[in-house]
């Protein structure tokens, strides 16, 4: 290498680094395996030459960034891309919430122009270290005296229609000049880990689920009111407009669950949000409400097989999102459970009133309240099990939709001997049966 390209790719490194070291908002981006492995593979090239044990410390710090990459499943481009589009700031949780017409200049309307700056500047630099990115494996073959591999970047990366454009514009231009649209992308699809996943669960805080149920309401036959009442008021809530708390009940199988999953891929591309709160995490019900109050994003709390035994503290946390307390439940939440018990709270005979001298005088009020809880639900859907028909209703059109190859009569006598010898007829039973067709067809062939 000649002293002019050495000063040259001196220079750019220094760049690199300079640009790391002066973020203010987005320092975040680098708290992590890659960025972490990133800083000190800098650190080793900039401080190494062409020494045994500098090259041998420089192919080691180079080859844990690459691993944390591939870790990762992405490129440094793709990495930092989807760290900027995903982070949690004061710029962009206050842009999330705003009301921004997000146009040149319409952001120092709402927010503090300290703010923009600071995020236009930003971003500048990280334009500049992707920039950078691309010398890295020629840094580290002069210094290690050996080609090194470098995972490239995806056409296809981007996770789906609505990170496409940004992910285009990302890629060709400066980024301080996009931060309108990153304001804008922030603004419509959330940041952190709603931006991230369209479903999640407690545990002992709020996970993301990667690997979402693919289940479609097209798919669930039968019960079309009941579909039809929950797809309306499921867009009322995506629409701002006031929406009900529901209460699916009915029998197992019944395909409750299944239609409350649905509805995340009948929205895909919406601000809708499933959040999943099991039994056992229900207490943390007034600390989720907390997180979501005047998000821009649709969340339904989904809760499955829900009944309380006698001084439940979950029967307790529900009622209080239920009713409401001295805090309102937020215009963008609404609670969608599912029960095999029409009364969700269990009684006992012991439960009944009886005279005694230690008992509550108005003790049938109190049995009452239990019995009555699912009455505050707005809305109650029963789901009556399948009878015959509408069991093979369900079971020829999961089979159409599968395109087995099996006469109707012969399908219809199997699918009822299997329901005889199995769970009985429902909608789950079906999906059983049409399953183990699906898995047994090649073989019988």
């Amino acid at each position: 290498m000649t002293s002019s390209h050495q000063d040259r790719h001196t220079a750019e490194l220094h760049q690199m680094q300079r640009a790391i070291a002066g973020l203010l908002l987005y320092q975040d981006i680098l708290d992590s395996e890659v960025g972490r492995s990133l800083v000190d593979l800098l650190y080793a090239i900039a401080n190494g030459d062409r020494s045994q044990g500098n090259a041998l410390i420089c192919l080691s710090a180079y080859g844990r960034f690459f691993k944390a990459l591939a870790v990762e499943n992405c490129s440094w481009e793709e990495y930092l891309i989807d760290r900027v589009l995903q982070a949690e700031n004061p710029f962009s949780l206050q842009v999330q919430k705003s009301t921004a017409d997000f146009t040149v200049g319409g952001l120092g309307k709402c927010l503090s122009p300290a703010l923009v700056a600071a995020a236009r500047q930003d971003l500048e630099l990280l334009s500049i270290v992707n920039d950078c990115g691309k010398y890295i494996p020629h840094w580290v073959e002069q210094i290690g005296g050996k080609p090194v591999c470098w995972l490239e970047t995806s056409k296809d990366k981007a996770s789906g229609n609505r990170d496409r454009e940004i992910f285009d514009k990302l890629q060709m231009q400066n980024w301080g000049e996009l931060v309108e649209d990153i304001a804008r992308y922030y603004h419509q699809n959330g940041v952190g880990i709603f931006g991230k996943h369209r479903a999640l669960k407690w545990h002992d805080g709020l996970v993301g689920i990667a690997n979402v149920d693919r289940v479609k309401i097209s798919n669930l036959v039968g019960y079309e009111l009941q579909k039809e009442i929950l797809i309306n008021n499921t867009q009322a809530l995506l629409a701002g407009k006031p929406a009900l708390n529901i209460l699916l009940y009915g029998g197992k199988g019944t395909g409750k669950s299944s239609l409350i999953k649905g509805l995340l891929n009948e929205y895909p591309d919406s601000q809708l949000r499933l959040i999943e709160v099991s039994k056992s995490a229900m207490i943390n019900l007034p600390l989720i409400l907390d997180r979501l109050t005047d998000l821009p994003q649709k969340f339904i709390i989904y809760i499955d097989d829900l009944s309380f035994e006698e001084d439940d503290e979950a029967f307790k946390a529900l009622k209080v999102v239920l009713e409401g307390s001295i805090i309102a439940r937020p215009a963008n939440v609404v609670v969608y459970a599912t029960s095999n018990r029409r009364h969700l709270v269990r009684e006992y005979f012991a439960d009944r009133p009886r005279p005694s001298d230690a008992d509550e005088i108005q003790m049938w009020d109190t049995v009452q309240e239990k019995l009555s809880f699912s009455d505050r639900f707005g809305i109650t859907l029963t789901f009556e099990p399948a009878d015959q028909p509408k069991y093979l209703e369900i079971v020829h059109h999961l089979a159409n939709s599968a395109q087995l190859p099996i006469a109707g009569d012969e399908l219809e006598s199997r699918a009822l001997q299997w329901a005889t010898r199995h769970n009985g007829r429902s909608g789950r039973t079906a999906r059983q049966f049409i399953d183990y067709l699906i898995g047994n067809i090649d073989r019988s062939a």
